[in-house]
């Protein structure tokens, strides 16, 4: 399986968070990971930032904010130009969508939790 470096944005350092367990299983599956979340922290070794990092080479964003939240990272996802933005439930946005793809960006409306468990990813 090819190695894709991933940005989880909406990171969280609690368990039951769907976001600290895409942290893990995307590390358990050997991807390299980076993470933005609201709160300073880590995750399976991996330090959440609190502000926007530069980006270089990524392949995939997955989001865990709600549509209101992503807007301030509309311009800084766009811009880092990964292969696709994952849209997990929860983040739909049909207004991301159309900048993305205008952007030649990739959109995909899944749960990458499931796309990992089942190899999809």
């Amino acid at each position: 399986m090819k190695n894709k470096k991933t940005l989880v944005l909406g990171a969280s350092t609690k368990p039951a968070r769907y976001s600290f367990m895409a942290i893990e299983k995307l590390v358990e599956k050997g991807h390299s990971v980076l993470a933005i979340g609201q709160n300073a922290g880590e995750v399976a070794g991996i330090k959440i930032q609190t502000k926007a990092i530069p980006l270089k080479n990524i392949d995939t964003v997955t989001l865990y904010l709600n549509p209101l939240r992503q807007r301030d990272y509309y311009n800084y996802i766009v811009e880092a130009q990964p292969k696709r933005v994952i849209f997990n439930p929860g983040t739909e946005n049909p207004e991301f969508y159309q900048l993305l793809k205008l952007n030649d960006i990739k959109v995909e409306i899944a749960c990458t939790l499931v796309m990992l468990a089942t190899n999809q990813y």
